[in-house]
């Protein structure tokens, strides 16, 4: 298959002037765009976006890339679990790395990252957890793989890989292609070269197999280089385990009675959330579900075409 072939050219606009810079409502119709792309395709949502950052702001990224090991990184040597990969964390990079990788976890590209996956209340990793830089050296490779999907240090369920390639004049021959199977592993999908300023976003379900399981053949002077940015959300069950109160006030002792009345407006608002039946604050709890989502679904079409 052509690599090439389902990759589509969409540029981020963001600037450099004044730090690094993208209007999330730009962003968000950017990726809403592009959200039947990704969320139609075959064998699970996923999109290659080919010249993906302005040219001078990977090319400082590229740059930027740390060289010589940092006391920080992590070697994988588990052979088809991931051999000979560097993983390099941002945070011990020098300034501008670490604004870039501000940057990828900043609201206006978790807006791009809402827009084209359709996927609400999306989280980044300040910690990069498996994340950062990736570099994988002459027979390095990493297995066919579907990614961990429950972030333990956080507690959050992972749902998303943003992964930009950094290799100029990659030869084909070289490998290290990303190869994406069907669920069931039994055809490989697409094969996408690990090419100079390609993104390639996809969800992480259990069964999102991908990897670059042949062992690199590169010189030894060239490694296959990556970012890797792995999102999340968080679990709706926190509602069971939680009171939902907004802020809830307090009045001082010396604070007199129209302070204190307002504080017991105030809270008692909160309060009639545990006092009073859901069905009278949420009327849709009459509504049986199907009905309830048909009707959703409606309203949000309609608010789309004014």
């Amino acid at each position: 298959m052509n690599s090439s072939s389902k990759a589509i050219d969409c540029l981020l606009p963001i600037t450099l002037d004044d730090g690094i810079k993208l209007s999330a409502t730009v962003a968000r119709e950017i990726g809403e765009e592009l959200a039947g792309t990704y969320c139609f395709a075959e064998p699970y949502p996923h999109i290659v976006i080919d010249n993906f950052l302005p040219n001078d702001f990977a090319e400082k990224i590229l740059a930027n890339f740390p060289v010589h090991p940092l006391d920080s990184d992590v070697m994988h040597e588990g052979h088809y679990a991931g051999h000979h990969k560097r993983q390099i964390f941002p945070n011990d990079c020098n300034e501008f790395v670490r604004r870039a990788f501000d940057f990828f976890n900043s609201a206006p590209f978790l807006q791009f990252l809402e827009g084209i996956t359709t996927i609400s209340g999306i989280i980044p990793d300040p910690y990069f957890a498996g994340g950062g830089f990736h570099e994988t050296s002459r027979g390095g490779q990493l297995g066919i793989h579907a990614d961990f999907r429950v972030n333990e240090q956080l507690h959050l369920n992972r749902r998303l890989n943003v992964l930009i390639y950094l290799n100029k004049d990659w030869d084909e021959e070289y490998g290290g292609q990303l190869e994406i199977w069907d669920r069931s592993m039994k055809n490989k999908v697409n094969s996408v070269s690990p090419i100079f300023n390609r993104c390639v976003i996809f969800n992480t379900d259990a069964d999102s197999y991908h990897g670059h399981p042949d062992p690199l053949t590169t010189p030894d002077h060239i490694k296959r280089r990556s970012i890797a940015l792995y999102y999340y959300t968080a679990s709706k069950k926190v509602y069971e385990e939680l009171p939902t109160h907004s802020t809830m006030y307090a009045a001082r002792p010396s604070d007199g009675p129209e302070i204190r009345k307002q504080v017991f407006a105030f809270n008692a608002q909160n309060y009639k959330k545990d006092w009073v039946p859901p069905v009278v604050l949420h009327p849709k709890l009459l509504l049986p579900p199907f009905i309830y989502r048909h009707i959703k679904l409606a309203l949000n079409y309609l608010k789309g075409k004014r």
